[in-house]
């Protein structure tokens, strides 16, 4: 084994994108930033764009899919989305470019095969036109995605404790989120059943649900208004450490930030 890869490029409502490679070649999770932004971040942790061969979309918002048509059409990458999100994608108006070419369709539940990359996806519920997650199997890690979910239903779960490698929301605090000044609709929109998960909710998931095969957590989605890095990761470690797992002995936490990437992780 030559060892895996992973970092978080950006993460949150002004953009999402992950790199997972290997030595020989490498994916990309969403692609919610600029082309440019993308290479320029890959480059500055020694990772050649060359060496993606594919994007993985996980629902059609912006913050998902801005640079899709980019990376499809100028760059020629295959982007893989379910015929819902392809449809949703195709609608949306923050992009230029239609995907013609580089379009690739993907059932959830039916894995492919991307040279060093065994990619599953499974249904989130969230209010995009259709929603993912992704169970990815390389060289021997399971690192599973799980971003932008109302709640965690029993198929997530069962793919989220399949993890040696998680990618999990933690994106709003109740109180702050409760307290803020947006309009009653937007409050119950993020904490309703396809919105997004809170800290305590991802927290307690977590706790109560942890496999002594996972070493890693990033907490990912965290709301720049209703939310801060502190303190998704302080109930998070908290609420492990009510079970007897510690942080740092018993697996890594980190809260990825939004604005900027997070380390390149060597696994």
């Amino acid at each position: 084994m030559s060892g895996v890869k992973f970092i978080s490029l950006a993460s949150g409502s002004s953009g999402n994108c992950y790199y997972l490679g290997t030595e020989s070649c490498g994916i990309l999770i969403d692609a919610g930033i600029g082309a440019r932004t993308i290479k320029k971040r890959l480059r500055d942790v020694g990772i050649d764009m060359e060496k993606i061969r594919a994007v993985f979309v996980t629902h059609d918002h912006a913050d998902h899919i801005s640079a899709v048509d980019t990376l499809g059409e100028r760059l020629h990458l295959p982007i893989y989305a379910t015929a819902g999100t392809h449809g949703g994608i195709k609608r949306n108006r923050c992009l230029k470019t239609r995907l013609t070419t580089s379009a690739r369709y993907l059932e959830k539940g039916k894995p492919v095969q991307i040279d060093d990359f065994r990619v599953e996806a499974f249904e989130v519920p969230h209010d995009g036109a259709d929603n993912v997650g992704y169970d990815i199997e390389v060289e021997g890690h399971v690192f599973v995605f799980a971003t932008d979910l109302g709640y965690i239903t029993d198929t997530v779960a069962r793919h989220l404790c399949r993890a040696h490698h998680l990618v999990i929301e933690s994106n709003y605090d109740e109180v702050m989120l409760r307290t803020c000044k947006y309009p009653i609709h937007l409050k119950m929109r993020i904490s309703g059943p396809t919105g997004h998960l809170s800290n305590t909710e991802t927290a307690l998931f977590l706790a109560n649900n942890w496999q002594p095969h996972l070493k890693h957590i990033w907490l990912c989605h965290l709301s720049h208004e209703n939310n801060n890095p502190d303190m998704a990761y302080k109930q998070t470690q908290l609420r492990l450490q009510e079970k007897g797992i510690e942080v740092g002995r018993d697996v890594e936490l980190c809260a990825l930030l939004r604005g900027r990437p997070s380390a390149l992780y060597e696994i």
